[in-house]
């Protein structure tokens, strides 16, 4: 080492200092005591060589005192806690719950709407019918609604009811894309486009496909809606908004026209003030003289309207066999252009006519089914 040069002190050679002050804390200072103090103070200070434990003990217990007394709230909380309710369960939606729902009951009075609905009419066999082993499994169906009053019993009651009846028709193509206009209202009879009353063949898509393009859909079940909203009716004419109410499916079989016999009746609404003359007229069995004496015995007619009352019913006779004659040409052309295809698509089609089930919930209706569909469908093949 040189000469002037000051020497680093170290640690080791560092000389042992004593304490000048007793030290006001640590045990383990305590513990070592001093080299010149006695033995026996070393044996009075014995026990606590214990202390590191009981310290080891402490910082134990510091770190167990949150979980224990997280332990204790959950405790306490799980004592406090409300018992757990009991889960809910809802039936499944069955795929097609809401068809007959979906299907317009044609020719059914606006305000009368509410009353078909106010009852949970069970439709299962509609359901069933399109499951295998059903009328309607793997067909292609269309399917239009109507209502039918009828006195039945409910609760020990009897009241008449808006029945929802659905009728089934299985065909490869549309029955029909037009719609009859007829009541014992209205003078005439109108059969006019479905879209002009708002009305047409749609897909109906179960409940279990409405999540899929429609356009990926092929549908075989197509129902009859439509798209008139009560709420717009306060903007129609009341005429428009009769003919709704005077709606019925129209349907011509032109295969079946030669076996049915045309009617020879005719409907009569004579307008005379102050009370109309209504009443129907059989060309062929009816005498007009006759007829039109005995109105005026019952007073049904003025005796000064009698011939003007013959000439109307004349008239109204003409247009009928004008009509019936037209329709016979109209058939004649339609079965000469009408393939063999058409042709044995007509002698295949079937009527199916569903009623509700029985259900404790709505009114029995076993005793009032028939299977009378309209003037144009005629009876259905089956009733279900």
């Amino acid at each position: 080492m040189r000469r002037g040069t000051k020497r680093k002190t170290t640690h080791k050679d560092a000389a042992p200092t004593q304490p000048d002050e007793e030290p006001t804390s640590g045990p383990s200072q305590s513990f070592q005591g001093s080299k010149d103090g006695p033995a026996e103070e070393n044996h009075v200070e014995q026990p606590e060589r214990e202390e590191p434990i009981q310290k080891d003990e402490v910082e134990k217990k510091v770190r167990e005192e949150p979980t224990k007394k997280v332990a204790k709230g959950k405790a306490k909380r799980a004592k406090t806690a409300k018992p757990e309710a009991e889960p809910e369960y809802f039936s499944e939606k069955r795929n097609l719950e809401d068809l007959w729902l979906q299907v317009f009951p044609v020719g059914t009075e606006w305000d009368q709407l509410d009353t078909v609905y106010q009852y949970n009419w069970n439709f299962s066999n509609l359901e069933d019918a399109f499951e295998e082993g059903g009328e309607l499994y793997n067909q292609n169906v269309y399917l239009f609604g109507c209502t039918e009053p009828q006195l039945v019993s409910f609760q020990g009651q009897g009241k008449v009811t808006m029945i929802p009846v659905v009728v089934a028709v299985v065909s490869p193509f549309p029955p029909s894309d037009k719609i009859g206009i007829k009541s014992v209202q209205r003078e005439t009879e109108e059969i006019v486009p479905m879209k002009q009353m708002k009305m047409d063949w749609v897909p109906y898509i179960p409940l279990g496909n409405r999540d899929s393009q429609v356009e990926r859909l092929k549908s075989q079940i197509f129902i009859l809606s439509c798209i008139q909203r009560r709420a717009g009716l306060k903007h129609l004419k009341l005429e428009r908004v009769k003919k709704f109410e005077y709606c019925l499916p129209y349907f011509y079989h032109p295969l079946q026209e030669d076996e049915l016999e045309q009617s020879t009746v005719v409907q009569i609404l004579f307008p005379i003030d102050p009370k109309p003359v209504f009443c129907e007229f059989d060309w062929e069995l009816d005498e007009l003289e006759e007829f039109t004496d005995k109105l005026i015995e019952e007073e049904e007619l003025a005796a000064d309207r009698k011939d003007a009352f013959k000439d109307f019913v004349k008239e109204k006779v003409r247009e009928a066999k004008k009509a019936n004659r037209e329709a016979r040409e109209a058939r004649k052309k339609v079965l000469e252009e009408m393939s063999g295809e058409t042709k044995a698509a007509f002698e295949n089609m079937r009527f199916y006519k569903f009623y509700p089930m029985p259900s404790p919930d709505t009114p029995d209706v076993s005793n009032v089914k028939s299977a009378f569909i309209n003037r144009y469908y005629g009876k259905a093949h089956k009733v279900l």
